[in-house]
């Protein structure tokens, strides 16, 4: 399931990540020179959308996956201008071509899944030669942005549905996982394991960043079995007892997604593994209630180096008992609102750069881990690539929304999400502007 650009009546971009399918099956029509066949459809069953975007082994079907989940065989028939077979009930057929003997064209930017604008990049062309609908012919269509938005559903429907072949294949451990959708489901995974020895949580952590799409996890949090992975404050407790700042957590470099913006390098970035399972030297004790393991601090940022700077502040200062984990946002950020929190950091940190330790006057190693969640410039941080915006509705269109749904008539207006949102932004446009043609 990609976006296509459209570039004139039968042009488009064909924006496949090279991480994917049909990336691949690209790469091996170039090698041997020829002209790729392509055809897009829209619309039929939902599950065949479903489909194409589940991360199936390259020897499984996706045809026959939608067939094994809507429990009945996908009727196939042939293209019109290739041959290349699509399911029989879907609303619109694009069928085409993409020579890879063609300069890529510049495609986006454009808003995407994980609340920011992906960034503009070259891809292939497709070429247009048929287009064609069934009788009545609905288009579907789905809106992204910050989360929680529709595509959060099926990132839901994948992490049920391959929590199974994942324990049965991968980590016969695995009890469950969980993907918060402030993560944008490549951010951030919580996993539950049945441990037995020493390191456990490290080999799965290793494991699941070696399966599949998985390899795209940013941040991997590992707890004993029984934990519910959906509440979040009890969730915080136990990192508060079992997580030794110095001693469980684990950074590893490897590929990231395309649209992750915050990695150094385009596609390749860290990862960050907290080994959050029962250490049999604790002794089952508890933590006071009124602890907490991290510490929230707003920073405008004017100077260079200015949030290492803070830290080693922090630490001459003596920070507060209990705290493992000292955040630095922008100041803009509201800390009292945990989901905004959870997705703004994790879609701004790349952990092996922006995660770091601070000695003391002493030259001790301080046991707290300082993670620097700020939005990154040339200027001030040395990040030499584009910082995309955050995606918000401007002013005129929320105008036009608040306006139509007065006249509709369907109740009391709801105000738009954007709103919440519009300190975070400094300029219109899809570049965050002190990041522009850096």
């Amino acid at each position: 399931m990609y976006r296509m650009q459209v570039f004139g009546p039968d042009l488009t971009g064909m924006h496949w990540h090279m991480h994917k399918g049909s990336a691949h099956h690209f790469e091996r029509y170039r090698k041997h020179g020829l002209r790729m066949p392509v055809t897009v459809t829209l619309g039929g069953d939902p599950v065949y959308t479903y489909a194409a975007t589940a991360p199936l082994p390259e020897q499984i079907d996706e045809y026959l996956f939608a067939g094994f989940l809507r429990k009945r065989s996908v009727e196939l028939v042939r293209c019109l201008t290739n041959d290349l077979e699509i399911p029989a009930g879907v609303d619109f057929v694009i069928e085409g071509y993409v020579d890879p003997g063609e300069d890529l064209i510049l495609e986006g930017p454009f808003g995407d899944h994980t609340g920011f604008y992906s960034l503009a990049d070259y891809f292939p062309k497709f070429h247009v030669t048929c287009i064609t609908h069934r009788k009545e012919a609905v288009y579907p269509a789905t809106i992204v942005g910050i989360p929680p938005m529709e595509d959060g559903w099926i990132g839901k429907a994948t992490e049920r549905i391959f929590l199974t072949p994942l324990r049965m294949s991968v980590v016969p451990e695995l009890v469950d996982i969980h993907m918060p959708v402030e993560g944008v489901f490549h951010n951030i995974a919580l996993v539950s394991i049945k441990s037995s020895y020493p390191g456990q949580a490290v080999k799965v952590m290793n494991s699941l960043w070696g399966a599949g799409q998985m390899m795209f996890n940013k941040i991997m949090v590992v707890f004993d079995e029984g934990t519910d992975l959906n509440d979040y404050l009890n969730l915080i407790r136990i990192i508060a007892v079992c997580v030794d700042p110095m001693q469980d957590i684990h950074f590893i470099r490897g590929p990231v997604d395309i649209l992750d913006h915050a990695s150094s390098r385009y596609a390749y970035g860290s990862k960050m593994g907290i080994d959050a399972t029962t250490k049999k030297d604790l002794g089952g004790k508890e933590p006071p209630h009124e602890s907490s393991p991290i510490l929230w601090s707003a920073v405008r940022k004017t100077e260079p180096n200015q949030v290492r700077r803070r830290a080693k502040e922090m630490v001459a200062r003596t920070l507060p008992d209990g705290v493992k984990f000292v955040i630095f946002t922008d100041e803009e950020v509201d800390h009292n609102d945990l989901p905004t929190l959870t997705w703004i950091i994790s879609n701004q940190i790349d952990p092996m750069r922006d995660c770091f330790y601070v000695d003391s006057d002493e030259g001790i190693t301080v046991p707290v881990l300082f993670i620097d969640g700020t939005r990154k410039t040339g200027k001030l941080d040395g990040f030499d690539r584009e910082w995309p915006n955050i995606i918000t509705m401007n002013d005129e269109t929320i105008h036009l929304v608040d306006k139509k749904w007065d006249e509709l008539g369907i109740g009391d207006r709801i105000p738009s999400p954007s709103l919440k949102y519009k300190s975070l932004i400094h300029n219109e446009g899809a570049i965050h502007l002190e990041n522009q043609n850096q």
